[in-house]
């Protein structure tokens, strides 16, 4: 009457089709992080002002032109240079100067959260309180005090006489 061990083996039989399709929607195919399309990276249009082409700064009145070969190299080597040196230094400013700002305004949104709207809001519960203890203050103190200075100088007469 002892404890009776039982050794079984268990087999699963599959089909590589059935097996393949019911694992398909675990693994399924992952999806592209960024799409083909170029999407509006300033949907907000915050910089518009650094939509600048060759034509904003450099320009030629119609009565002197340089040689068309000149201006469309110079209009080229423009754009390249702005694009070459736009590429070279967000490669090496864009993460540290995000992560920076990321400090920052993490920061700032921690102290407006955490301490200054507290502050506000505890203010702003006192203020009613503070208004009727300088209310009270004013009427029974400093408006009597200033009511009577002004009855008492108000019978005082200068004239002026010129010589």
């Amino acid at each position: 009457m002892g404890l009776e061990k039982e050794k079984s083996e268990t087999s699963v039989i599959m089909d590589e089709d059935e097996f393949n399709r019911s694992i398909e929607p675990i693994i399924g195919k992952k999806p592209k992080v960024y799409s083909d399309v170029v999407a509006d990276r300033d949907p907000k249009d915050i910089n518009s002002h650094l939509k600048v082409s060759f034509e904003d700064i450099i320009a030629e009145p119609i009565s002197t032109h340089s040689f068309d070969r000149v201006w469309i190299g110079s209009h080229a080597v423009f754009e390249l240079v702005k694009y070459v040196f736009y590429r070279i230094l967000t490669t090496f400013l864009a993460i540290p100067l995000a992560f920076i700002a990321g400090i920052v305004f993490g920061i700032l949104s921690c102290i407006h959260i955490w301490v200054v709207m507290p502050m506000i809001h505890g203010c702003m519960m006192t203020l009613p309180s503070i208004h009727v203890i300088w209310t009270s203050l004013m009427d029974t103190f400093i408006g009597p005090f200033f009511f009577s200075i002004g009855r008492c100088l108000s019978s005082i007469n200068i004239k002026t006489v010129q010589n």
